[in-house]
Parts: structure tokens; sequence; C-alpha cells
């Protein structure tokens, strides 16, 4: 079964908001949060035989990366071979999942998969494609074929390796951030490294939040936690004080304890992705994460007019409660085309040694 939206309108919205389907979603990232509090990204953790399959299936992915090189262009946003990364991974992924996931299941499971690298036809990426991925390992979850007791390794091995991978397209095909709120999160494309990184920080006996700010910390513990290292990362691609580029990290390091920081993201997660129309337009359902929503304004929809940026139905879903762009947001290049355009930058582990600018305004932390 092809999954399909089911999330056009505000009200659709708010009856996904009370749905088996929601409270699904919710539950699994409490139970990989839960897997992780107190635990280092270099600790030893026994990879299954499933989560040995998802990073083989990630390495694959990786791997086509490294074949299908960026084209030369003077363009700060998207590279065009992003599509031709895109179309040989809609190609091979039944034959990545073959050997996973049941038959009947792979149309299905791969189409999350393929979501959670980006949009073929805008070149971007953000929360909502992220989130694409936690649906992929909750598909895997719901069909047996992630264990409960693989929560620790999925996050750790799994999602983490999963990160890198799209740091790695970013920089590659210099992915814009997807919607105009993109720059004024967390960071421009993520939200969960930050979710589970405080996660595995919220036992710790010395670092605090403030730590964020102190680069020797950061160089010391970002490869132990993941927190860290997004803050490293975002430091990396971008230059001034983290206040400027920034914010809203800047706002969540003023917290007393990284108990507060976790619980505080977990709800900030539900209100700013789960909860925003202009991300869950886009998300799927089928028959592992199933919800319906209006089915009628659902096919008004599928019959209009695209937009420059790909989506389908603004005649109709514009009358029910959004306004153009809104579902897309304006065009963002990406902090690495932004480094680049000043010149060739190198890299140092996977980082740029070279960033530039790139200024955000302030939201609050609440």
């Amino acid at each position: 079964m092809l999954p399909v939206r089911e999330i056009l309108t505000p009200d659709d919205l708010a009856r996904f908001l009370e749905s088996p389907a929601c409270a699904g979603l919710l539950d699994f990232i409490a139970e990989l949060n839960d897997s992780v509090i107190g635990v280092k990204t270099t600790d030893t953790i026994e990879d299954s035989a499933a989560v040995q399959k998802l990073l083989a299936l990630l390495d694959a992915v990786g791997q086509t990366n490294a074949d299908i090189k960026p084209l030369e262009t003077q363009s700060r946003f998207g590279n065009p071979a992003f599509r031709d990364f895109y179309d040989r991974c809609a190609e091979m992924l039944p034959t990545w999942l073959a050997d996973m996931v049941p038959a009947e299941h792979i149309e299905e499971v791969a189409c999350y998969a393929l979501e959670s690298f980006g949009n073929r036809r805008r070149i971007d990426y953000g929360t909502g494609h992220e989130l694409n991925f936690l649906a992929f390992l909750l598909c895997l979850r719901k069909l047996g074929l992630v264990a409960p007791e693989d929560a620790c390794a999925v996050v750790i091995h799994v999602f983490f390796r999963y990160i890198g991978i799209m740091r790695g397209l970013q920089m590659s095909y210099w992915l814009e951030p997807a919607g105009s709120q993109g720059v004024w999160g967390l960071d421009d494309y993520h939200f969960l490294p930050f979710l589970f990184g405080a996660g595995q920080l919220r036992t710790h006996k010395h670092l605090r939040p403030k730590s964020i700010h102190n680069a020797e910390i950061l160089d010391e513990f970002s490869k132990d936690y993941m927190y860290l290292e997004s803050v490293r990362f975002v430091n990396s691609i971008k230059t001034g004080s983290i206040r400027w580029h920034s914010p809203m990290i800047d706002d969540i390091s003023g917290a007393k304890s990284w108990e507060k920081v976790n619980v505080g993201l977990v709800k900030m997660f539900r209100a700013e992705v789960i909860g925003k129309l202009p991300i869950m337009q886009h998300f799927m359902f089928g028959s592992l994460i199933g919800f319906s929503g209006g089915s009628a304004q659902r096919d008004a929809a599928a019959d209009g007019a695209d937009c420059d940026h790909g989506c389908t139905g603004h005649g109709n879903v514009f009358a029910f409660g959004q306004e153009f762009p809104d579902c897309c947001g304006i065009k963002v290049p990406s902090a690495a085309a932004v480094a680049a355009a000043a010149g060739p930058a190198q890299l140092d582990g996977g980082l740029p040694a070279r960033p530039r600018d790139v200024f955000a305004r302030p939201i609050p932390f609440d």
C-alpha cells in the first residue's frame, strides 16, 4: 500500500493530534529517548541483525552520495545532482530492503525511507523529512523487525548514522532548509539530534546546558554526546556568536538542567513539528501508520495546480486555512552554499573549516 497525504486542513491536523497515529509517533520518540538517557555515543552497544541491516542500508545510501558528484554551478541553492541521487535511491531501495521487509510492505516502507532524504523537486530538507525517517523506523518496529531492546542501538548507531548521511547530502548538494522557518529553528535542518542528545546528557553530573558556550568542552565531549556534537557542527559552518546565528540554541542554554531541556524539546517537537500544518500536510499515511483525514478535501486538492515548489492542490489547500507560500516557505540557501560561495572550503572530518555568517532572528524557548 502506497502511503497518501491525509492532513490538508487545520481540522485534519487537529484530528490527527488526537489520533492513535500521533500517540504512536510520540510514544516511539519517548521509547527511543528513554533508551539513551545516560548513554554515550561512544559506549559499546551490541547491534542486532536488524540494526546491522539498517546500517548496511545507510552505508549504501552514503556510497550513492559518493558516486553521484554534484554539478558545477554558481547557484547557492540546491544542486540538481541531488535529483540523480534521489532517483538512484528510489530505484535501489526495494532491493536494499528486500532481505529486511516482507514483500507486501516494501513499497510502503520504502516511501518513508525515500522521503527522509529530502524533496526531489525542491532540493530541500527539513524536520518533516527527518520525521519520515522516524516513521520508517516505526514501521520496522510495527512489523516486529526492530525489537524494543534495539531502541538504544537504533538511536546511537542507526539514527545518528542517518544524521551523518544527511550532513553529507547537505554539504554535497547544498540542500536548502525546507520552509521559511528552517533557519530559525535549532539548526537549519534538524530537531531530533538535539532531543535525543539532551536525553544522553540528562544524568550527567558535571556538564550543564550552558557548557555549549565553552569551545574546549565541545571539542572534548562532542564525540560522546550528540547535542554537543550538533552545536559544534552548527558552529563549524556559521561564524559569529551563537546568540546571533542560532538564538534558539542560545536560549535553551539558559535552562537549569538537561532534564528540563530534554522534556522541553519533547514538548516542542509536538508543537513545532507534529503540530504544524505546513510540515504535516506533506506527511503520508498507509497501513502501518494509519490515519484518515478529510478524504473529500484530499481528493479535491489532488486536482489542483502545482506550485513552483512541487506541491499540488494549492487552489484548494489555501482555501482551507493557509496562504501561499506557507506550504513550502521561501527559498533559503544552505549555510554550506553561502560558505562555498566565498571560496572553496577545506573539509576536516566532514566539517567545513571556513564557515561564513548566516543570521537568524531570535525565537524564545519555553
